[in-house]
């Protein structure tokens, strides 16, 4: 598997020191067994090796992973199906993460994981991650560390950002096949991307917004490399 540009995926067995995630809504308590401690969980993308699903397939490997880890004090927020991977978004107390990997092992042998913490990492390198995880199919880290980088960016440059975060975003949305969905943020991304061209940290901005015009006129969507 090739890197990423800062160090963020681990290998199991996990020895991790960063903060914990702890803010649940109420509603999500009902997955966690019933303890007179508090709960206090980590927040992981598990990314498994894809055998052969597709976007369509996301609703049912959500449930089936929501089965195979029932009693472990976890929850499966969410899961995207990409070409490579099979992504599941993730809270568990780190200490159980092998176990959890391993009750997903019937859906899919495990590739790699990522703590979710938050980063202060430079704009440089921000840009460079993303580029990393659009171009690895990894739209909803790469909509993540691009909130960043927005934040920090100047009054010419924040629509080309956002631009980018939308078609991110809209490419989540098509990883459970909820097309629909998509097309309308890659619209509302394009309304974003008017202005924009040339070259943004090695990203081909004219080319860009061509793949997503494309996708939009031919109501055909697929993962491209930026």
């Amino acid at each position: 598997m090739a890197q990423p540009p800062f160090k963020d995926e681990v290998d199991l067995p996990l020895a991790i020191s960063a903060p914990p995630w702890t803010e649940f809504k109420t509603a999500h308590l009902k997955h966690f067994k019933k303890s007179s401690t508090p709960i206090t969980v980590d927040r992981f993308m598990i990314h498994l090796k894809n055998g052969g699903y597709s976007p369509n397939d996301a609703p049912v490997l959500l449930r089936r992973a929501d089965d195979l880890t029932s009693g472990l004090d976890s929850l499966v927020r969410d899961t995207r199906v990409s070409t490579q991977y099979l992504e599941f978004d993730v809270s568990i107390a780190k200490e159980n993460l092998d176990q959890l990997v391993s009750r997903l092992e019937p859906i899919g042998p495990l590739d790699h994981a990522r703590h979710l913490v938050e980063e202060k990492i430079g704009k440089e390198e921000a840009l460079e991650s993303a580029v990393f995880y659009f171009n690895n199919e990894r739209f909803w880290e790469c909509h993540e560390v691009l909130e960043g980088v927005w934040k920090s960016t100047y009054e010419g440059e924040k629509d080309l950002v956002q631009g980018i975060i939308l078609v991110a975003a809209a490419l989540v949305h098509h990883q459970k096949a909820e097309d629909g969905i998509c097309l309308s943020i890659l619209v509302r991304a394009m309304e974003k991307l008017t202005g924009a061209t040339g070259a943004y940290h090695g990203i081909d901005v004219d080319k860009f917004k061509k793949t997503v015009a494309k996708m939009i006129e031919n109501r055909d969507i697929r993962a491209f490399a930026i």
